[in-house]
């Protein structure tokens, strides 16, 4: 089974890594990834990843 997830960095406290974090603790493998342009600028940082599970 995949699915996708838009990883997001905007600050320390403003983000999803946990999320991410938490799938691969759950034995999840990254697929791939790829960047995303963000909208409106601000040093936001999206990222399109991939992951797989058994």
């Amino acid at each position: 089974m995949q699915k996708a997830i838009v990883v997001y960095y905007l600050t320390e406290k403003k983000n999803n890594l946990s999320d991410l974090n938490q799938l691969l603790q759950e034995g999840w493998k990254v697929v791939s990834q790829g960047a995303m342009s963000g909208a409106g600028g601000g040093g936001a940082v999206y990222s399109l990843v991939t992951i797989e599970k058994d």
